[in-house]
């Protein structure tokens, strides 16, 4: 009955998607100093890599979303010319108002 329970939670505690492998060749320090991290945060190196992996893919994803957002402005503006500004005195009218 122990052996069932013990069964029961592991399988509760295990993986519920499909994970990669990957290898990470790192300096001895940098190594060292991620372990002490990961101690102090009470996580893994592992999880510390997963961490920033998952940041590193949301910042490309905000970029992705920021350029298109960029073409859709610049699709709107349409032909822009120099010669469209206004003069100073509109300008300055423009304000007044």
């Amino acid at each position: 009955m122990l052996a069932t329970f013990k069964w029961r939670i592991a399988r509760i505690l295990c993986y519920c998607e499909t994970v990669k492998n990957i290898t990470v060749s790192v300096p001895d320090d940098v190594y060292r100093s991620a372990r002490v991290a990961a101690a102090q945060r009470d996580t893994s190196v592992s999880a510390l890599v997963v961490a920033y992996l998952e940041r590193l893919s949301g910042r490309m994803e905000e970029f992705g979303r920021l350029e298109a957002l960029q073409r859709e402005v610049q699709d709107e503006i349409g032909q822009f010319r120099a010669t469209d500004r206004l003069s100073r005195d509109e300008v300055h009218e423009r304000a007044v108002r």
